[in-house]
């Protein structure tokens, strides 16, 4: 059986601005590629956390069947949101530690209905590091944001 990675990663051009987010993912049997696959897609007005959790919920919500997965993020805010915050948010009825709404609760929402289906291993990783199928997250998630960008 092949082991599954989701490399996602999202982007904006401005905070908020137009955004994107790119999905790659790999089956591999061992160190040999079976199966890839990429995903994109972007927003006119956006912000880069929202990209990020976009990315993870498409990689999960694309697998047809219940998986094994690994999700390979850049963004500590959505694996620390996802592994350590996420709880206390839904004690308190999706407010922060210090009493304010949780932003982008509805996609937390979204993520956390989509990784139930899954068993997820969350991986974070440095951005921009030269890491191969980061970079290839980055790039697809740029081009999700390319049709969004005003033209020059």
């Amino acid at each position: 059986m092949a082991d599954l990675f989701a490399y996602t990663d999202g982007a904006c051009s401005g905070n908020p601005g137009p955004g994107g987010w790119g999905v790659l993912l790999i089956a591999r049997e061992g160190d040999v590629v079976v199966k890839e696959r990429e995903l994109a897609g972007g927003e006119a007005l956006t912000t880069n956390n929202r990209m990020e959790l976009l990315a993870a919920i498409s990689a999960l919500e694309a697998l047809k069947v219940a998986s094994e997965i690994t999700i390979v993020t850049d963004s500590a805010y959505v694996k620390n949101g996802i592994t350590e915050w996420i709880a206390g948010w839904k004690r308190k009825n999706w407010r922060t530690a210090g009493g304010p709404p949780v932003k982008n609760v509805d996609l937390w929402q979204r993520l956390d209905a989509a990784q139930a289906r899954h068993r997820v291993t969350w991986r974070w990783i440095k951005g921009h590091a030269g890491h191969a199928e980061n970079e290839r997250a980055d790039a697809l998630a740029r081009g999700g944001m390319a049709p969004f960008k005003p033209a020059k």
